[in-house]
């Protein structure tokens, strides 16, 4: 994202979408700047980059939560406007990681906290979360831990 706050960009894309008469963009940017200040609010504090992005990581993954629920009622139009929305809020999260250097990472981190059993899961998912911030499932995350922690 450059030196640019995400705040800000998404609140100039925000004023850019509205100008463009952008309705789907105006529409997903207004609901993510919803977010930003009911979490602000609840928290008492400005939102920083990374838990901006782990917002914005939740609201992605909820939209997945409805296309597969609206493919499962064959609503092939709320599958595509959702859709759209997942595209839009996707630009302003990091490039994912692949699959291999997730693997890496997870590797790293079990050596690092010298992690060498199930028993040590939190251990290692407390020091990898920061650094996968909005690039990867925290789900996916913790089934290659548990899965290398396990021995398989």
């Amino acid at each position: 994202m450059c030196s640019m706050k995400i705040k800000q960009k998404i609140q100039d894309d925000l004023k850019r979408a509205m100008k463009e008469r952008d309705e789907l963009r105006k529409r997903t940017l207004r609901m993510v700047v919803a977010s930003l200040e009911l979490a602000e609010v609840d928290r008492q504090a400005e939102l920083d980059d990374p838990a901006i992005l782990g917002l914005i990581q939740k609201e992605v993954k909820s939209r997945q939560e409805s296309v597969a629920e609206a493919k499962q009622a064959g609503r092939d139009d709320l599958v595509e406007n959702t859709q759209a929305e997942i595209d839009v809020l996707q630009e302003y999260l990091p490039q994912a990681l692949s699959e291999s250097e997730l693997k890496a990472l997870v590797e790293e981190t079990i050596d690092e906290v010298g992690a060498e059993g199930p028993a040590d899961m939190g251990k290692v998912m407390k020091a990898i979360m920061p650094r996968i911030q909005g690039r990867a499932d925290g789900k996916v995350v913790s089934e290659l831990v548990r899965g290398r922690l396990s021995g398989s």
